[in-house]
C-alpha cells in the first residue's frame, strides 16, 4: 500500500500536494490529517465528491509499503507503517538537518511544493479536471501570497498559469485564501469586530462592519477577505471613515447580492463579487443608514432549497440491510440515502460507509449500525445560502428537505445541487430563462398547446418539463420541431386529466409510466382553450407522449435498461451524455427556466462531448456511436476522458446487437456531417470492431453524396425508387466478396429479401464492370433479367465514373427489358409447334434477335419465326 501524508494544521498547499502525488500515481492514497485548516475543510467539504482523499481516521492496519510525505519534512505516526516501509519527501522548504539518512527526498526552495508536483504531472501529460486544477492553484496562491512573495519564483508563475489553461478558477482561490495583516490592518480590525452589525434580507445574511481610523491604512479589502472568512456571511460591507471621507469596500458570496451595483449607488465600482466606493462630504454614520435602506429595495429574494432540490426521494428505515442497500446503490447510483423513523429523520446513510461495511462483511447488519446519527433537515422555504452553510457545517452531502407547513419529508437536495445553483466557477451552468427562445421557436398553436398541458400540470401538483435533444438544439439556435415531455409526478394520470377536460383518447403503459394522448382537433373545449375557432391537422401534432421521470440501471454491460420512477434529476441523469441532459420548465412560475444538473450547459459552451459516469458506454457501447456522430454534427469535440471510456469499451460493440448496431448506422446515413462521421469511425477502429471487412474512404464518401441527391429519371421506367438506406448498404459492401458481404449481412442483421438482393449486387459486379460498347445487348439482357431494379440501381452508382457501364445499364432498365417479340407461346402452338422447352428457346431467340438489331419488324420476325419453327418440326 502507497500512502501520502502531510502536516497536521494542514494548509492549501499540503493538501494540494497530496493530490499532486495522487495524480502521478493512480495506486497511492492520500490521507487528510485530522485537523486542517478551515478554509481547507470547507473547500475539502463542498468538493469532496471529485477528490480522492481519505479520512486519516478511516485508515486500515494494513502493511504500509511505501510512504510519501508532501510540505513537511517529519513523517505522522500512522498505522501500518514499519522499519521496513520505504519513506520519501516532497517538499520546498529548505532541507532539515535531522532528516532520517534512510529516506528519499525531493526538496527544492521554490514557492510551494505544489509547484514541485505541478512540474512532474505537466510532464507526464496527465489530465486535470477544473476542481483538481483549482486545489493546486490554491496551494501555489496561498504560500506565494498569490505570487507576491518574495519566496515566489518562475516556476511558481508557470504553473499557475499552466493551471489556469487546464480550468483553475480565480474566484474561488481568492474566496478561500486568507491573507495576513499588518500591524496597522490589526487595529483597524479589532474595531470593525467591535461594531458589527448583522441583517438580514430574505434569507440572505449581511455583515455590516463600521470603524473610523486616522491616516492610511493599506488594503482595507483584505480586512474584508479576513472578516468574510471569520463569519462567512452572504454579504459583507465594511466602512471605514478616512479622515473627512467613507472607504467602502464590499464583497458578495451570492448571486442574489451584486456588490458592484451597491457601490455604483455610491460613486464607486467594481464587479458582483468585489467593488468598492470612497464616499466624501458623508460621515460613516450617514453612509451606513444610506447603505441599509439601498439593501432593503435592492436585494431581491434568493433561491430557495424547493427550487433545487428532488423530488420523492428514496428514505430508508433504520432496519434495512447493508447488503440491500449496497445492491440499491449500485444499481441507482446514488451517493446516500436519509434514514426515517415514524416520519422523522434519524440519520443519513453515506457510499462510503456501507462500502467499508460490506467490505468488513456487515450485509447482514441494519444500516442503523453505520449511518450517521442525526435528524438534519431543510424547509422548502430555506435560502440556498442557508442549504450551504448546513452542509459546510455539518458535512452532509445529502439533506432531506420538508415541507414548511407539514414537516412532511418531500425532497432532497444534494451536494451537486447546491454547486448548480451557486454558480461557482467550477460548476457554472446555465441559468437563464428560455421562454423567449421557445416562443419563437413554435408555431402559436404548437405553443398554446404547450401552456394548455402545463396548466394541467400545474393544477395537478405535477412539474412538467421538455428535455433533451430539442432544449440542447434550442440553445444551440437550431430548434427542432420534436419534443420529449417528461412529468415529475404521474404522466398517466396528466394525459387522462387532459383526455377528460379536452377529449381526444388516452393510452398508456403502466409498467414504463407512459401515456400517449392522441388529440381530437374537433373538440370545441380544445379549440376554446387554444383561443382558434378550428384546428388544422397540420398545426399541431397528432399526439403527445408524456413520460415519468424515471432513472434507469443495467443488470449487465449492453443489456437494456430496467426502469424505475424517480426525479427529474434522476431522469436526466440516465441519458448518454451532458449535452441530452438539460430540461427546460413549463409549468407555473417556473415557465422557461432551464435546468442543468449534470453539466450540459458548460459542455455545450466549451463544444465538448462528455458521458455522465465512467460506466456509460459499457451500460450502452452504441453510445460509443452516438457520441461520433454528435461530435460530428455539432463540430465538438469528444473529451479526453470519454475518449479513454471509448476506447476501452470498443470490444462491448462485439455484444451488441445487429440490429442496434444497423439501427445507429441508418441515422448516420441520414445526417449531414455522414462523411465526417463515417472517417472518425474509421480513424478510431469502430468500423473493424463491428467486422473487420468494414472501411469508408473517399471512393464510398463520392458515392454516398450522389445517393443523396439522387432522383429516378423518368426514362428507367421503374416501378418504385429504391429505398435510400438499401442504397447505402448495397454501394458500402459493393466491394466485398460475396463471403464477406454476406458476413457482415449476419452481422448486422438484415431482412432476407435486403441481404439477397445486397449479394446479388456483389454477385453480378464483375459482369457489370466487363461491359463495352460490344457487348450484344440481348447478353445484358439474358444476365440481367432476373436481377432486381435496386440492385442495377446500385451498380450504375457504383460504377458512375464508368460512362460506357452506366449508358449501358440505363438502356437495358429504360428500353431493352421491355423489349418482346410478337409471338408467344400461343402464336407456336397455333404453328403446329408441340408444346415443350423448344417454345421458350423459340422466343428467346426472336427476342434476341430484336435486341441485336436482326430483325427490326414483324415481316422479319415472321420469317425467322417460320424458318425457326420448320427446324424444330423438321427435328421432331
Amino acid at each position: 500500500m502507497h500512502l501520502v501524508c502531510t502536516h497536521e494544521q494542514a494548509d492549501f498547499d499540503a493538501v494540494a500536494s497530496l493530490l499532486g502525488v495522487r495524480l502521478l500515481d493512480p495506486e497511492a492514497m492520500p490521507v487528510l490529517p485530522r485537523r486542517v485548516n478551515r478554509n481547507v475543510r470547507a473547500f475539502v467539504t463542498l468538493y469532496g465528491d471529485h477528490l480522492p482523499f481519505v479520512e486519516f481516521d478511516e485508515l486500515s492496519r494494513s502493511h504500509v509499503e511505501r510512504l510519501t510525505v508532501v510540505d513537511t519534512q517529519s513523517s505522522p505516526s500512522i498505522k501500518g507503517v514499519r522499519a521496513d516501509t520505504k519513506v520519501h519527501l516532497i517538499d520546498h522548504h529548505p532541507p532539515s538537518d535531522d532528516m532520517d539518512p534512510t529516506w528519499t527526498a525531493h526538496i527544492e526552495e521554490v514557492g510551494a511544493t505544489a509547484t514541485l508536483l505541478v512540474e512532474e504531472i505537466q510532464e507526464v501529460g496527465r489530465n486535470l479536471s477544473p476542481v483538481q486544477a483549482t486545489l493546486l492553484l490554491l496551494g501555489i496562491y496561498e504560500d506565494t501570497g498569490s505570487l507576491s512573495y518574495a519566496s515566489t519564483t518562475p516556476r511558481d508563475v508557470r504553473a499557475s498559469a499552466w493551471l489556469l489553461e487546464r480550468g483553475a478558477d480565480l474566484n474561488l482561490v481568492g474566496e478561500f485564501l486568507n491573507h495576513p495583516l499588518s500591524n496597522g490592518q490589526r487595529d483597524l480590525y479589532d474595531r470593525l469586530l467591535e461594531n458589527i452589525e448583522t441583517h438580514e434580507y430574505h434569507g440572505l445574511s449581511i455583515l455590516l462592519a463600521c470603524g473610523e481610523v486616522r491616516g492610511l491604512v493599506e488594503e482595507i479589502s483584505t480586512l474584508a477577505h479576513k472578516l468574510r472568512d471569520v463569519f462567512d456571511p452572504d454579504g459583507l460591507f465594511v466602512l471605514v471613515g478616512l479622515d473627512g471621507s467613507v472607504q467602502l469596500v464590499a464583497r458578495s458570496t451570492t448571486d442574489e447580492l451584486d456588490v458592484g451595483a451597491v457601490a455604483e449607488h455610491f460613486g464607486g465600482g467594481g464587479h458582483a463579487r468585489a467593488a468598492a466606493a470612497l464616499i466624501r462630504d458623508r460621515n460613516s454614520a450617514q453612509v451606513r443608514d444610506e447603505l441599509i435602506e439601498f439593501l432593503s429595495s435592492s436585494i431581491e429574494p434568493a433561491p430557495t432549497v424547493g427550487e433545487i432540490m428532488s423530488r420523492d426521494p428514496q428514505l430508508l428505515s433504520p432496519d434495512v440491510k447493508i447488503s440491500d442497500v449496497g445492491e440499491r446503490m449500485q444499481r441507482f447510483g446514488h451517493e446516500g440515502y436519509p434514514i426515517v423513523e415514524s416520519g422523522q429523520v434519524c440519520g443519513l446513510l453515506t457510499r462510503r460507509a456501507v462500502d467499508r461495511a460490506l467490505s468488513h462483511g456487515m450485509g447482514s447488519q441494519p444500516v442503523s449500525r453505520i449511518m450517521e446519527a442525526g435528524d438534519l433537515v431543510v424547509r422548502m422555504d430555506d435560502s440556498v445560502n442557508h442549504l450551504q452553510k448546513v452542509m459546510i457545517e455539518h458535512g452532509w452531502g445529502q439533506v432531506p428537505v420538508v415541507d414548511p407547513d407539514s414537516g412532511e419529508i418531500v425532497g432532497i437536495v444534494t451536494r451537486t445541487d447546491l454547486l448548480n445553483s451557486l454558480g461557482t466557477g467550477l460548476e457554472r451552468e446555465y441559468k437563464p430563462t428560455l421562454a423567449g427562445d421557445l416562443e419563437e421557436a413554435l408555431t402559436g398553436p404548437r405553443l398554446a398547446l404547450l401552456r394548455l398541458v402545463a396548466r394541467e400540470a400545474e393544477q395537478r401538483g405535477d412539474a412538467l418539463y421538455i428535455v433533451g435533444g430539442f432544449v440542447r438544439d434550442l440553445i444551440l439556435n437550431a430548434p427542432s420541431a420534436d419534443y420529449d415531455i417528461v412529468v415529475e409526478g404521474d404522466a398517466i394520470g396528466l394525459a387522462r386529466s387532459l383526455e377528460a377536460a379536452f377529449g381526444g383518447r388516452e393510452s398508456s403503459h403502466q409498467r414504463f409510466g407512459t401515456a400517449k394522448w392522441q388529440l381530437d382537433l374537433g373538440n370545441r373545449q380544445l379549440c376554446t382553450a387554444l383561443e382558434s375557432e378550428s384546428l388544422e391537422a397540420n398545426s399541431l401534432p397528432e399526439y403527445l407522449d408524456f413520460v415519468s421521470a424515471r432513472t434507469e440501471f443495467y443488470t449487465h454491460p449492453t443489456a437494456l435498461p430496467s426502469v424505475q420512477r424517480g426525479s427529474i434529476k434522476l431522469d436526466l441523469h440516465r441519458r448518454d451524455f451532458t449535452i441530452n441532459t438539460l430540461a427546460l420548465r413549463l409549468d407555473g412560475r417556473y415557465y422557461g427556466q432551464l435546468l442543468d444538473h449534470w453539466g450540459g450547459g458548460r459542455d455545450l459552451r466549451n463544444q465538448k462531448i462528455r458521458v455522465l459516469h465512467s460506466l456509460s458506454f459499457m451500460d450502452d457501447p452504441t453510445r460509443i456511436l452516438r457520441a461520433v456522430r454528435l461530435e460530428q454534427r455539432f463540430d465538438f469535440q469528444i473529451e479526453d476522458r470519454t475518449l479513454e471510456l471509448l476506447n476501452e469499451a470498443i470490444s462491448l460493440l462485439d455484444r451488441v446487437s445487429g440490429e442496434r448496431i444497423r439501427s445507429e448506422f441508418d441515422t448516420i446515413f441520414n445526417e449531414p456531417s455522414f462523411a465526417g462521421i463515417m472517417t472518425r469511425l474509421q480513424a478510431l477502429g469502430l468500423l473493424e470492431a463491428i467486422h473487420p471487412v468494414l472501411v469508408w474512404d473517399q471512393w464510398l464518401e463520392a458515392r454516398f453524396e450522389a445517393i443523396k441527391s439522387f432522383e429516378r429519371p423518368d426514362s428507367w421506367r421503374l416501378e418504385e425508387s429504391p429505398e435510400r438506406e438499401f442504397l447505402y448498404y448495397a454501394i458500402w459492401f459493393y466491394r466485398l466478396t460475396h463471403q464477406e458481404a454476406e458476413g457482415v449481412g449476419h452481422r448486422l442483421r438484415f431482412p432476407a429479401a435486403v441481404l439477397r438482393d445486397i449479394l446479388q449486387t456483389v454477385d453480378i459486379n464483375r459482369f457489370v464492370q466487363s461491359l463495352t460498347v460490344t457487348t450484344a445487348p440481348s447478353t445484358v439482357v439474358a444476365k440481367l433479367d432476373d436481377v432486381q431494379e435496386r440492385v442495377l440501381i446500385t451498380s450504375c452508382m457504383a460504377l458512375n465514373d464508368r460512362p460506357v457501364v452506366c449508358q449501358i445499364l440505363e438502356k437495358y432498365l429504360g428500353k431493352w427489358r421491355f423489349v418482346q417479340p410478337e409471338a408467344d407461346g400461343e402464336t407456336l402452338r397455333a404453328m403446329g409447334l408441340p408444346q415443350g422447352p423448344i417454345y421458350g428457346e423459340i422466343l428467346w431467340k426472336l427476342r434476341a434477335a430484336w435486341l441485336d438489331g436482326e430483325i427490326r419488324d414483324g415481316v422479319q420476325e415472321q420469317a425467322l419465326l417460320e424458318n425457326m419453327v420448320k427446324e424444330a418440326l423438321a427435328n421432331g
